[in-house]
């Protein structure tokens, strides 16, 4: 990239002549005599005769012959006089005999294309004066011919890549140097003392048309929309993208200065007789801008060709996208499968050992901060070995997939069924309870024996022998999968041993957890509204089959809460450092930071949230939202949780 200071520290940066610089000054005045204005260019020979010659040139079309400077610039007015002195200066520092004498000609070229299309729009805004207009146009792209100047090696590496690629000319800048000429331009005329609108012009002259529109404002920004869009009509004359570049003008046109089709047309048309006027006047050939009219019917072609490229291009795209998506759907459907391979049993459908010992985990994880059980079932189906040694493995195969279908049937979506091994299925319970759990194995048990499957005329029976195990983890303690499943395990052989066809059940909790997981329950909305006879159980459980745990920490829900200072909650962090097995809840209780009650509250709104059970009530159509709130706002009665628990409403 390139320094800026290489550009401002150069000797060869443009400058104002002194005549221009005092021109500048005293058009800044509103109360300078015209005398002063013409010892100014009195004291430049060269500038004068310049000036004289083209008061009586057709570009200012006087009828009769001005002789005398004293009479030319009371007839120019000061603004006239500044732009010509500023031209001819230009002028002279765009001549160039070097390699890069065609670039120089180019800029000095389309200056005059700015500054005339900026003139004849002044003539559709009702204070626009012709001269200022045509001033901002002619210094619009003042940064191109500062870039020649002082950075003529970097920046031929520019123009030729712009002219190569047909790209816009500041992109490429952007590109190679790290700035555009609109930049450069933006920093001469704020050093020159060039005014306010002249910079917001040179500003946008490159902005997108959205920016542009509601940013510059028809009636209030003329003159900044008569460089932007001057600076297009340059484009649309010079550039080889004309199509582009008359899209641009239309738009802008219509919004700023009212120029619809007929307008533009005829705008076009008065701008390109005015050129060759300017040519006239500053020496410079128009002859090679083209016919009008051809020079339309050209940009309008290219639109066409543009337009249909785009058609052509997005059809293309739109072919790639949906050729893109089809791949996506394929390899998630063999994502899917191959996952359905390596997580399914392929006999029953059901999940395999490995799934089942992962979910089996992280329920672990996830109750280890929440206090809350985890429960697995064992079952394995009995005298399966006789029954596969009597009718054969294809019906051993039918017992099988029978059997974990009824499994399955019974069971909630929640809950995990997996083959373990041979005959022998398991299941992860979610949110068990001990009633619950017995509950759910019985009632699989119960199914099951009703089931008759038929092999070759013979109807056989089935029955399956089922052990349920219960238990909180602690925080540190380890293989506590291991030890709830052996324990499972033991209780489904405690059943065949007592006869089989029957459930065992073992709870793993103290006398200290179950109590605690009873204040919790009872803290429950779920329970409450079962309690208040306001909705039976099977209602409620069907509403929570939608509830999802809360799965922030506890003493985050209790800061929420206002019941619990941050620095509480890192104390208790702090002393959970020191003694990892400790609990949050329980060491906030013995800090004294919350109550019992407040912390059996928290851990069941943070395994059932009210406010999702409320959002699963409302979408079931059992309640509305109105009636929801109010009886949240009745269970809030008996609550510790303190006011803030109001805005875990609907």
């Amino acid at each position: 990239m390139l320094d800026p200071q290489k550009i401002w520290n150069s000797s060869t940066l443009p400058t104002l002549p002194t005549v221009a610089v005092k021109l500048l000054d005293c058009s800044r005045d509103p109360e300078v005599e015209m005398s002063t204005i013409i010892d100014v260019i009195k004291t430049d020979p060269a500038i004068c005769a310049k000036i004289l010659q083209s008061t009586n040139s057709s570009f200012f079309g006087f009828s009769s012959k001005v002789t005398s400077i004293d009479r030319a610039v009371p007839l120019l007015g000061t603004t006239v006089v500044t732009s010509l002195a500023l031209s001819f200066s230009l002028a002279s520092d765009s001549v160039n005999s070097g390699p890069l004498k065609d670039h120089y000609r180019s800029y000095w070229k389309q200056s005059i294309i700015h500054a005339v299309a900026g003139e004849m729009l002044s003539k559709h805004c009702d204070d626009g004066l012709d001269c200022e207009f045509f001033l901002a146009g002619l210094m619009m792209d003042i940064g191109r011919l500062a870039l020649l100047k002082t950075v003529s090696r970097e920046y031929f590496q520019v123009v030729v890549t712009a002219e190569s690629q047909s790209r816009p000319l500041h992109e490429v800048e952007q590109e190679f140097l790290g700035l555009d000429h609109a930049h450069v331009s933006h920093k001469l005329m704020e050093n020159w003392g060039f005014p306010e609108q002249f910079m917001t012009g040179v500003k946008y002259q490159h902005a997108s048309e959205e920016e542009i529109l509601s940013t510059l404002q028809p009636g209030r920004h003329s003159l900044e929309a008569a460089m932007v869009l001057a600076n297009a009509v340059g484009d649309y004359f010079i550039s080889p993208n004309c199509g582009p570049a008359l899209q641009r003008i239309r738009k802008l046109g219509e919004h700023h200065f009212k120029l619809d089709e007929e307008k533009l047309q005829t705008y076009l048309e008065k701008v390109r007789e005015r050129l060759d006027q300017a040519g006239d006047l500053f020496s410079i050939d128009m002859s090679d801008l083209g016919d009008p009219s051809d020079l339309m019917a050209q940009a309008n072609q290219q639109l066409l060709e543009l337009t249909m490229r785009a058609h052509a291009e997005n059809a293309q795209i739109a072919a790639r996208q949906e050729q893109i998506e089809q791949e996506r759907q394929r390899l998630q459907s063999q994502n899917e499968e191959l996952q359905e391979k390596v997580t399914r049993d392929p006999l029953t459908g059901v999940f395999n050992r490995a799934y089942f010992d992962k979910a089996l985990n992280d329920a672990i994880n996830h109750s280890r901060d929440r206090y809350q059980p985890v429960g697995v079932i064992f079952t394995d189906i009995d005298k399966f070995k006789s029954l596969n040694d009597t009718y054969g493995h294809h019906f051993g195969d039918q017992v099988l997939k029978t059997f974990a279908k009824v499994v399955a049937s019974n069971m909630r979506s929640a809950d995990v069924l997996a083959r373990y091994g041979g005959e022998e299925f398991v299941i992860l319970v979610s949110r068990p309870t001990e009633k619950g759990i017995e509950k759910l194995a019985e009632r699989i048990r119960a199914t099951v024996e009703k089931q008759i499957i038929e092999e070759q005329g013979t109807r056989v029976s089935i029955t399956a022998s089922f052990g349920a195990a219960l238990m909180i983890p602690g925080r540190l303690e380890r293989d506590c999968a291991q030890h709830l499943l052996q324990t499972a395990d033991e209780a489904m052989y405690e059943s065949k041993r007592t006869g089989r066809n029957r459930t065992t059940h073992r709870c793993l909790f103290s006398d200290q957890d179950r109590a605690m997981l009873k204040e919790i329950s009872q803290a429950k909305f779920s329970r409450w509204l079962v309690s208040s006879e306001i909705l039976d159980i099977p209602a409620v459980s069907r509403a929570l089959l939608q509830v999802a745990p809360d799965p922030r920490p506890l003493g985050e829900i209790a800061m929420e809460m206002g019941i619990l200072e941050l620095e509480q909650s890192e104390a208790v962090v702090r002393r959970q450092d020191e003694n990892p097995e400790s609990r949050f809840g329980k060491i906030c209780i013995e800090e004294n930071y919350l109550t019992a009650e407040q912390v059996n509250y928290l851990l069941a709104w943070q395994t059932e949230p009210p406010q999702r059970l409320m959002a699963a009530l409302t979408s079931s159509g059992l309640f509305t939202e109105q009636r929801c709130q109010q009886l949240f706002e009745q269970y809030l009665e008996g609550c510790p949780l303190g006011e803030k628990s109001i805005q875990f409403s609907v």
